[in-house]
């Protein structure tokens, strides 16, 4: 059994989840999707508080008005409120379709990146630093791995 295995053949690892978060194009798709996920939320935040107040002001309304009148006006605020939770769903569903896609978009740029970096230095296998409890730093490539990405992928189109 062979013992002296040579650095290259000493499995390295990487932080994709720093990759994905820390590279220019990462960071900017975070920071997109975060502005978008506020802008969403202050958005319906809004529209709850002037459904609130309308449904205030039908409650006091209520001896004011007919019975069938009260119970149409309930009616309406119910699709309302019906309506804004498919919108809240809807921007929730929306948001993680295009996290999905810029971390695709990120992967599609990163593994040629890797495989190529791989073979220039001699490295037979790279894991991922969650997988790994304790590992030498001389052994993470992961700033390398960003700096290359940055040079490749400036940015990702989410929109």
């Amino acid at each position: 059994m062979n013992t002296n295995l040579s650095f290259s053949e000493t499995p390295h690892y990487i932080d994709f989840t720093k990759v994905l978060n820390e590279s220019k194009a990462g960071k900017q798709a975070q920071d997109f999707l975060k502005s978008k996920f506020e802008s969403e939320s202050k958005k319906h935040a809004e529209e709850e508080k002037k459904l609130r107040k309308e449904e205030k002001d039908i409650i006091s309304k209520k001896k004011l008005i007919t019975n069938e009148e009260y119970q149409k006006k309930v009616e309406e605020l119910r699709k309302k409120v019906s309506q804004l939770q498919k919108n809240k769903q809807n921007s929730l569903k929306n948001i993680a379709k295009l996290r999905g896609k810029a971390r695709t978009e990120l992967l599609k740029n990163l593994n040629p990146l890797m495989k190529e970096y791989m073979e220039k230095n001699n490295i037979r296998i790279v894991l991922d630093k969650k997988s790994i409890l304790l590992g030498d730093i001389k052994l993470d490539i992961t700033e390398e791995i960003i700096k290359l990405l940055d040079k490749k992928l400036k940015s990702i189109k989410l929109k």
